[in-house]
């Protein structure tokens, strides 16, 4: 999946990670897709996963504990910076860890996600378009912008209104602005440049109106 790109992967450098279903295609149709997706997410980001994701499900309850638990300890391919699950792309902003990490994340991520998508709808063939697209994160306004981008998602593409966003469930941006904890999101980055979650908060909903206007001409503009 990480063949012939030109970009270089560094360690601890930040990137946006991206990619959408073949043909523009939905990558979810309801939400048991979505929660596999999320399962992988976390799963997936860890180094050395002793076993593919299926053959970890087949485990004893108590074997699949101790081997999460174990998981939790061990070393990370990538730190996911922030998220977005969308019904036919997703976003990752990623901080590469080890060598490879990122191509190594996404490719576990995808590959196991379209066996998954695959078996269940008695389907072959790829699901995602080719090679994922990625973008170097060059400072720290970037960092921001991107963030607020990422979880603006579900917003500026009509799938939820702005009341909304603090309950979709498929984005890091809960735990950027509530209580709420997600263990595989490292959000401390892009937060320490805020004095608070609540003025964050302010920051990514104060663009909502301009994000809806840069999504209605995107088509302009992108391929």
């Amino acid at each position: 999946m990480a063949t012939n790109r030109k970009i270089v992967f560094s360690n601890s450098y930040v990137y946006h990670v991206f990619n959408r279903g073949i043909d523009r295609r939905n990558i979810f149709t309801d939400l048991r897709e979505y929660s596999r997706a999320q399962e992988l997410r976390k799963y997936y980001f860890c180094k050395e996963p002793p076993v593919s994701y299926s053959k970890f499900l087949q485990q004893q309850k108590e074997i699949r504990e101790e081997v999460a638990q174990q998981m939790k300890r061990d070393e990370k391919l990538v730190n996911i910076l922030a998220y977005c699950l969308m019904p036919n792309h997703f976003h990752f902003m990623l901080q590469q860890n080890s060598d490879r990490g990122i191509p190594i994340f996404v490719s576990n991520f995808t590959n196991a996600y379209t066996r998954y998508f695959n078996t269940k709808h008695e389907r072959t063939g790829p699901m995602f378009e080719g090679i994922f697209k990625a973008v170097l994160v060059e400072s720290d306004e970037q960092l921001v912008h991107l963030s607020r981008y990422i979880h603006l998602n579900p917003v500026v593409s009509s799938i939820i209104n702005e009341d909304q966003l603090i309950n979709y469930q498929w984005s890091s941006y809960q735990h950027y602005v509530s209580d709420a904890i997600d263990d595989s999101v490292n959000s401390n980055l892009v937060l320490s440049m805020f004095k608070s979650k609540h003025i964050y908060k302010g920051f990514v909903l104060d663009h909502v109106e301009y994000g809806k206007k840069l999504e209605a001409i995107k088509h302009l503009v992108l391929e």
